[in-house]
């Protein structure tokens, strides 16, 4: 027995719609990658190249309505801004949260800070810093 042929005889219907649609499609796609990676790189640069201040909690102690909190500060020269710090109670609860400004030229800031609590909190947690 023999098999029959399922392909079009070449040449005798012109040019498969498939290799059309597959070129059309690559082209897409090329297009589209290129828009997502402009889209990460510009939001990287604003998360990471704009960000003039940036700090992290060195260390906290805490006492019943205040707690004291060791911030390291980076920013540009020039910069202005702050930094939210909050503290929570040991049930999760939110018993304090303040900004801290920093307009020093200094580029590196050492500061020990007081956040005020209404109760006892056993954290001290760093939010952000936002320049302006």
């Amino acid at each position: 027995m023999s098999t029959a042929s399922t392909r079009l005889p070449e040449g005798r219907y012109g040019r498969s719609p498939d290799g059309r649609a597959d070129h059309k499609l690559k082209i897409a796609g090329a297009v589209l990658g290129a828009a997502l990676l402009a889209l990460v790189g510009y939001f990287a640069y604003h998360y990471v190249g704009q960000n003039e201040i940036s700090a992290q909690v060195i260390t906290f102690q805490a006492s019943d309505d205040a707690v004291q909190v060791h911030l390291e500060v980076r920013k540009d020269a020039g910069a202005h801004g702050y930094c939210t710090l909050r503290s929570q109670a040991a049930n999760g609860d939110e018993v304090g949260r303040a900004d801290f400004r920093f307009d020093q030229h200094a580029t590196r800031i050492d500061k020990v800070l007081t956040l005020r609590t209404t109760s006892r909190g056993t954290t001290a947690e760093l939010l952000g810093c936002h320049a302006g």
